[in-house]
This record gives structure tokens, C-alpha cells and sequence, in this order.
């Protein structure tokens, strides 16, 4: 795995190995997506076999912008390198630092452009067996009742979002 992501190197934004960036916990830029069907929202189980956090369930997708990419382009880019989800609309929900252990020596310090989009009941998913095992369909209360009843089941950056972020990513949502 010898991917440059950007980071945060003495304030002046660097490539350096994605590796690299996690083992010294170094600042650096990322996107989630939260894809929605009114209440519900998709989420994703990581594939068992990813460096960090294999086999636990996060958000729809994540990742780290390549050099000089607009964050919405990543967005849109990763909904489909992960999940073949194409045509959706990205809804911007603002831009969230969070610094969090992932297992194996590894740190997570992520400021994040965080996205949600509204998907059709039938929304055809196409899963990347090298990114993701399973997906699942969520209510986003029931979500957050179960992050804090099974936090080993849920990757650390999903449990931050959905006990100190939900207002600012969700906003409030008709519970008709």
C-alpha cells in the first residue's frame, strides 16, 4: 500500500504515505458520506481485509482525497469505487476534526468534509469485495442506540459522528 495522501506537515499541507500519515497520527484531509433513504441510512460493513478497523462497520464511505481534489468530487468518486452508487446528489453538512486510536498502533486524525445524499428505496448497490463486506440499511436512532450498546462493532470515527456529530450531519429529520 504505497498511496500519498495529503497531510499536515508542519502547517503546510504534504503528500506522504497513507501508512506513514496513520502510524504518526498526522492531521490530515478526508470525506464521509452518509447516504440516506428518509430515516434510514446505508451503512457499510469494511472488508476484513483493510490495514485498519477490518470487518467493522462505519458510515457509507470514507476516504482520503487524492492531491488536489475537490472533497464533493472525492465524495462522488468513492460512493461508486466502493458501493457502484452513481447519480446521487452531494449535500454538504459542514467540516468536523476528530483524532481517534484504530487498532495497530494506529491514529486517525481526520478533518472531514462530511456529505450526506438522499437515495431512492431501490437504490442499486454494487459492493468493492476489496473495500467492503456487507452493507445494511439502518434507522439512524436505532444506529446510535446500537454504536453505544456495541461500540467494538463500529469503527471509532462512526461512534464519534453519531454521539457528537448527529445535530450538525443529520440535522432533524421528519420522524412521521
Amino acid at each position: 500500500m504505497s498511496q500519498q495522501i495529503p497531510a499536515w506537515i508542519d502547517g503546510t499541507l504534504t503528500p506522504v504515505d497513507k501508512l506513514e500519515v496513520h502510524e504518526r497520527g498526522l492531521r490530515h484531509p478526508a470525506i464521509s458520506v452518509f447516504v440516506m433513504e428518509g430515516p434510514r441510512v446505508l451503512i457499510q460493513r469494511r472488508a476484513l481485509s483493510k490495514y485498519h478497523t477490518p470487518g467493522l462497520w462505519a458510515n457509507t464511505c470514507c476516504t482520503h482525497p487524492h492531491w488536489g481534489e475537490a472533497p464533493e468530487t472525492c465524495a462522488t468518486r468513492r460512493l461508486d469505487e466502493e458501493l457502484g452508487i452513481t447519480g446521487l446528489r452531494m449535500r454538504p453538512r459542514g467540516t468536523l476534526e476528530y483524532r481517534a486510536d484504530v487498532g495497530g498502533g494506529l491514529i486517525e486524525h481526520e478533518v472531514v468534509s462530511v456529505y450526506t445524499a438522499d437515495a431512492p428505496a431501490d437504490l442499486p448497490v454494487r459492493l468493492n469485495p476489496e473495500e467492503v463486506d456487507s452493507t445494511r440499511w439502518v434507522d439512524l436512532y436505532d444506529l446510535c442506540a446500537e454504536t453505544r450498546r456495541h461500540p467494538d462493532r463500529f469503527t471509532p470515527w462512526l461512534r464519534i459522528y453519531m454521539a457528537e456529530h448527529m445535530d450538525a450531519i443529520f440535522g432533524v429529520l421528519n420522524r412521521a
